[in-house]
């Protein structure tokens, strides 16, 4: 007797772990892995989002070098086998050093921080504001350079609140991150010498 149509098996993908993203030959592409779903990145960064990403930086290691290891893009940090990321800088207390491995992160940091381009806007604010949040990264800050601007983003619960809106002459702190003190200005300031514009 023939099966109905609706008694059919099922074939569903299986999800991509980072394994399967670990196997894969270097195509010259930078991939995430976000819930078992593996996306393609958008192409290099403009030279505003690459100079801002340098800034924000160097001025993380001048306060903050000798509390945390500082890193970024492209580094994969493996929140879980289906979730991999790569954060633009991330941050790590010396204290959870073991955590960094040689092929990337194995956990949570302390800090992530997403520069915003047009492309990614949505995507860092909605669906890895999310993929942080579930993984307990305690400190989330998303920059942007439209609006000149950092908002910071603290972990309440299992979700990220709202919990400072930096811009021009205010000097970003942190309860999370002590060692945490710049001007926000100041990551622009190259942006203005070179006279560039998102």
């Amino acid at each position: 007797m023939k099966k109905k149509r609706d008694e059919e098996p099922v074939i569903r993908e299986q999800p991509v772990t980072y394994d399967d993203y670990a196997a894969m030959p270097d195509d010259g592409n930078r991939y995430e892995i976000i819930d078992g779903v593996m996306e393609l990145m958008s192409p290099g960064p403009m030279a505003v989002h690459q100079t801002l990403s340098r800034e924000l930086l160097l001025l993380l290691i001048q306060s903050c070098r000798s509390d945390y290891a500082i890193f970024y893009a492209p580094f994969d940090v493996i929140l879980s086998k289906v979730n991999v990321v790569q954060p633009d800088i991330l941050m790590i207390h010396r204290s959870r050093i073991d955590i960094v491995k040689p092929h990337g992160v194995e956990g949570a940091p302390d800090l992530v921080v997403e520069i915003l381009s047009p492309s990614s806007r949505k995507r860092d604010k909605v669906v890895k504001a999310g993929v942080y949040a579930k993984h307990q990264v305690p400190e989330y800050w998303l920059v942007d350079p439209e609006t000149r601007t950092l908002e910071q983003y603290r972990l309440d619960g299992e979700r990220y609140e709202l919990a400072e809106i930096y811009e021009a002459d205010d000097r970003v702190s942190s309860d999370k991150l002590p060692c945490v003190s710049f001007v926000l200005g100041e990551a622009f300031d190259e942006v203005n010498r070179l006279n560039l514009h998102n």
